[in-house]
């Protein structure tokens, strides 16, 4: 059976089955839409958990953007992971006590202020926009190569699938949806990484293969190490960016996976905080399945794409001899080749592949903003100054970072079936945290915002037809953001992440913390780390700034650490010279950090 009917049989099917689940687990009360009615097991609350985490970013992207920047990388393995890790245990456990499920329901009730619920409404909408940008911008990358519709298209496609499972169903239906498509992105991901260490190490385990020796006698890093050298990359393992950038992108990915609405409402889907904390070790046992083979993965698309494109003698392939998975990738528009030689054959190095006034893909490897950063016009004279005599490597070749993944297969030649599962596992992947965000959007809307400031007269099934309408809503919205994205997907998710380590987290931490804090001190570190954080990348990612005027050196992804500062300090030190919050509320702070059940040490 071919590719083709292959993919279409395995999408369709899973299609088929998450609509199976909605269906069978829709959502009848506003708890069921909301926290699935708070009863689900600690096993599957910890797939679901993995799932909604482990996003189009984490399956599709971040494996293609390791293999392009190398080191540079490793700072969205460590700040997701080690961002999980730091939920688990400062966060999840403290929220579930107070009892309030949402972001802004904590944030309004904590400190006391309708004004403070608003900010914290406003800090959720925009980084759940954000985050599903890249969703809905990774379900069309999918559909356009496997079911040859256009990008825009498959956008289209994968709003009405999540239309069904996530308006229908709510939090109950999207819990039961994302078990399942846990299993499938988990198979997806780890047999294809087992076919393709196999076939470059000589051992199936991608996690230990960035250090197994080849054929040449050389390391798989020692190799890239090389190859990056000879055709003007940066090294492999130094990458580009300084120290100093590196750890501001880490801790901003880091806080902002434990800043993430909707991650946080999982922790209210299980019966108790016992089993809250019992599902996060879970659900970091499920993430860790994927996460450690992803370098690996990387390395290993890496060396076959390199040597696929440039031959066994690294000067180039015959365009004619290409095989079927170029000329697919490039019909989808998501790989380009410019002959710039016109020797007729396909030569991959370092550097712009396309003069911009023909209207192709510009993009420089190693640049993090990369095509969308650079607009097309950056390289406009790139052609008119080529000579091939002078340059007779130069770059010929644009390859979108979002697709390394999903053409990983094809490049090492894996089974049809094997191309097919990744093709599922990516639409699951996707599908799976923009749900989760859809529904975060329309529960801040309907329940805090309809509900708790505008008109707490509603009933409940008004408060869940507003839920509902408010997730048609952002369907649309989130379907715009993924035709018209801002960048690759796991710089989109970077951005996100980025906002919520200024925005949410701090706040977040404080109330549970710091018993002192105040409803003064929480709005203005909101408002400094939101509007700090939102200007600063809008200027750098949109606005035309320069990469030599980045404050400190620090990447428009990175800076949410900086503004994660600001807010800390502004919001300490407003607190500090303004009335504390009320006794009841400081009595609240103080018993949530207490386990139930203890009680006073006893001398023995």
């Amino acid at each position: 059976m071919s590719v083709d009917m292959l993919s279409y049989l395995f999408i369709g099917g899973s299609f088929l089955l998450y609509i199976g689940i909605a269906v069978w687990a829709r959502a009848g009360s506003t708890k069921e839409f909301y926290v699935a009615g708070g009863g689900v097991h600690p096993i599957a609350n910890g797939m679901a958990t993995a799932a909604d985490w482990m996003s189009a970013a984490s399956f599709i992207s971040l494996a293609g953007l390791i293999s392009f920047v190398g080191r540079d990388g490793s700072a969205y393995l460590m700040g997701w992971t080690g961002g999980y890790v730091l939920l688990a245990m400062l966060l999840a456990p403290y929220l579930r006590k107070f009892g309030k499920f949402t972001v802004p329901d904590f944030v309004g009730d904590r400190y006391e202020s309708s004004t403070a619920r608003i900010i914290g409404v406003v800090c959720t909408i925009v980084i759940s926009f954000t985050y599903v940008a890249g969703q809905m911008r990774g379900v069309g990358i999918v559909f356009s190569r496997y079911l040859h519709v256009d990008i825009n298209t498959g956008v289209i496609l994968g709003m009405a699938i999540v239309f069904f499972y996530a308006v229908l169903g709510g939090m109950k239906g999207i819990t039961y949806t994302q078990v399942a498509q846990y299993c499938v992105l988990i198979l997806a991901f780890t047999v294809p990484s087992f076919f393709l260490s196999a076939q470059v190490t000589g051992h199936i385990l991608p996690q230990i293969g960035l250090g197994a020796t080849l054929e040449t006698g050389q390391s798989v890093l020692a190799t890239l190490d090389q190859l990056s050298l000879d055709l003007g990359f940066a090294q492999y393992t130094a990458g580009k960016k300084s120290t100093f950038d590196i750890f501001c992108l880490t801790v901003a990915l880091m806080c902002g996976t434990a800043g993430l609405p909707h991650v946080i409402v999982r922790f209210f889907t299980v019966p108790r905080v016992k089993d809250a904390r019992t599902s996060a070790g879970y659900a970091l046992i499920f993430i860790a399945l994927l996460y450690t083979a992803i370098p690996g993965v990387a390395g290993f698309g890496r060396v076959n794409l390199i040597q696929t494109l440039n031959g066994p003698d690294n000067t180039g392939t015959e365009y004619a001899e290409i095989p079927s998975w170029f000329k697919n990738w490039e019909n989808a528009g998501l790989l380009g080749w410019n002959d710039r030689n016109g020797d007729g054959k396909i030569q991959y190095a370092a550097g712009a592949a396309f003069d911009g006034k023909k209207g192709k893909p510009s993009y420089a490897e190693g640049d993090e903003r990369g095509e969308f950063g650079q607009r097309l016009a950056s390289n406009a004279k790139a052609d008119a100054n080529f000579d091939a005599a002078k340059q007779p490597f130069a770059n010929e070749v644009y390859v979108d970072r979002d697709i390394m993944v999903l053409a990983n297969p094809e490049i090492a030649q894996l089974p049809a079936w094997v191309i097919a599962l990744v093709a599922a596992g990516a639409v699951a992947a996707a599908l799976s945290t923009a749900a989760g965000l859809l529904l975060v959007i329309s529960t801040a809307i309907a329940h805090d915002l309809m509900k708790k400031t505008i008109n707490p007269n509603i009933n409940d099934k008004q408060e869940l037809m507003y839920a509902r309408l408010a997730a048609v809503v952002a369907i649309c919205i989130a379907g715009y953001f993924g035709i018209n994205p801002p960048g690759f997907v796991a710089q989109v998710v970077a951005l996100a992440f980025g906002i919520a380590s200024a925005s949410v987290f701090p706040t977040l931490m404080l109330g549970i913390f710091y018993k002192r804090m105040n409803t003064q001190g929480a709005i203005a570190g909101m408002l400094v780390g939101l509007i700090s954080t939102v200007g600063y990348m809008w200027y750098f990612v949109f606005g035309g700034g320069d990469s030599a005027d980045y404050f400190m050196g620090v990447s428009p992804g990175g800076f949410g650490a900086i503004g994660m500062v600001l807010h800390f300090v502004v919001a300490i030190v407003v607190a500090s010279m303004t009335p504390p919050p009320s006794e009841e509320m400081q009595r609240i702070v103080e018993d949530l950090r207490i386990p139930r059940g203890a009680g006073e040490a006893h001398a023995h």
